[in-house]
């Protein structure tokens, strides 16, 4: 089930939403790398965690998917948002050098489908940055936040996908290893939290991050769209009917 843009908008404004984005933006900010002249795509609800980009980047573009509706941002200057269908991005060819991808691979119909649009519209030797939830994490199992709902994904699942459709992991990163609570007695100790279940392993994480760069020989050619056919009814011609005239 694909969240509505009100559900994600309200909870990135709860205390855990807070958290969340404060404990996954250091990850993606550290797997993106130095965004001088770039163009960069966040998609799904990656807004929360593009604003880092928009100095020093030639252009930041924020694609939301139709299903889950969209919001301006950021709200103090025009809006770099879109809504359109990630399988049919209007884009041109090798036109992104960096997409973040956020509250997007697990909730998408077809992941193959999106993978090789992404590898359509990134430039030669672009970056990937994924961020979904962990199957087996217990962020995944609770419904309370965006991360319980859509497919989640394991490391091998994940790195199979971008394998087979030329994208090359080069960095993995675990995150949101606190439990998913709204008490005000988890929130305060989430830095220690974090620390502390690190030790114990990806076990624990909620979220995997990782950074891939497209390949330049596609391992697999995108569909070709057919034309659907609809049977359309003929139409000819017919005179009126002229009811009898009536009798006396």
């Amino acid at each position: 089930m694909t969240p509505d843009v009100t559900r994600l908008i309200a909870f990135y404004k709860s205390p855990l939403g807070h958290v969340t984005r404060e404990l996954l933006r250091n990850q993606v900010i550290d797997l993106a790398g130095d965004l001088r002249g770039k163009r960069v795509l966040g998609l799904g609800f990656a807004t929360p965690f593009l604003r880092f980009a928009l100095e020093p980047s030639e252009r930041v573009l924020a694609f939301m998917p139709a299903r889950q509706g969209a919001s301006a941002w950021p709200r103090e200057a025009p809006s770099h948002t879109v809504l359109c269908d990630p399988l049919e991005m209007p884009l041109n060819d090798s036109s992104i050098d960096l997409v973040i991808a956020v509250h997007a691979f697990e909730h998408v119909a077809d992941a193959e489908e999106l993978m090789r649009e992404l590898w359509r519209i990134a430039a030669p030797n672009a970056r990937l940055v994924v961020v979904v939830p962990r199957r087996l994490g217990i962020w995944a199992q609770l419904d309370n936040t965006p991360f319980g709902n859509g497919h989640p994904y394991s490391r091998g699942q994940l790195e199979r996908l971008l394998r087979e459709h030329s994208f090359m992991p080069e960095t993995w990163r675990e995150a949101l290893f606190l439990p998913p609570s709204q008490r005000r007695l988890m929130l305060r100790t989430t830095r220690f939290c974090e620390r502390f279940l690190r030790l114990f392993g990806p076990a624990f994480a909620g979220a995997i991050c990782v950074a891939a760069r497209k390949e330049m020989i596609p391992a697999i050619p995108r569909r070709q769209k057919t034309g659907r056919f609809v049977r359309v009814p003929a139409m000819t011609p017919q005179h009126a009917l002229h009811s009898p005239a009536q009798e006396p």
